[in-house]
């Protein structure tokens, strides 16, 4: 069965790198759900995460072909409870008059933040774990989104007490 994996690898930030490491996901047939890559403290130093779908022995391959790369430094499995996870999304959501209230109601007991205000709209900014994320969507669906951006996980592990 093929189960939700968010891997996480420390690469060179070098011109290539990237399309490389896709290019061993889609050369394997797999869709890659989300990808998030960023300078790390070291600009030298990139990190990319990525959410696939995939079964045990496939995985494995996987993280043995991303280790053969020559710019992957360090590759992680952050599926596991070990890791902190969170998500990022802006929402544009249709803010009539009579729904204003509520939506600004739902923004404060999710502890979102209002990032646009238009005549009828408000681009809302959240972060937080994918069922906080779906909870917030679901609220405010009745009231009509028009359009959101959300990252996919993006994880790190949690440092010994």
């Amino acid at each position: 069965m093929n189960e939700k994996h968010i891997m996480t690898m420390l690469v060179d930030n070098e011109p290539g790198v990237l399309s490389r490491v896709v290019g061993l996901f889609s050369g394997k047939g797999f869709n890659i759900e989300s990808l998030c890559v960023a300078e790390t403290m070291d600009s030298k130093v990139s990190r990319i995460t990525i959410v696939t779908k995939a079964n045990t022995e496939v995985l494995e391959q996987i993280e043995k072909q991303l280790r053969k790369l020559i710019n992957v430094i360090k590759l992680r499995d952050m599926t596991g409870p070990k890791a902190v996870k969170r998500e990022m999304a802006l929402i544009c959501v249709h803010a009539k008059p009579e729904h204003r209230a509520e939506i600004l109601r739902i923004v404060d007991i999710f502890r979102c933040n209002v990032v646009d205000v238009g005549l009828e709209h408000y681009i809302i900014e959240v972060t937080g774990d994918a069922a906080k994320l779906t909870a917030l969507l679901n609220l405010l669906k009745p009231m009509g989104i028009k359009k959101i951006a959300r990252t996919g996980p993006i994880a790190l592990y949690r440092e010994p007490k």
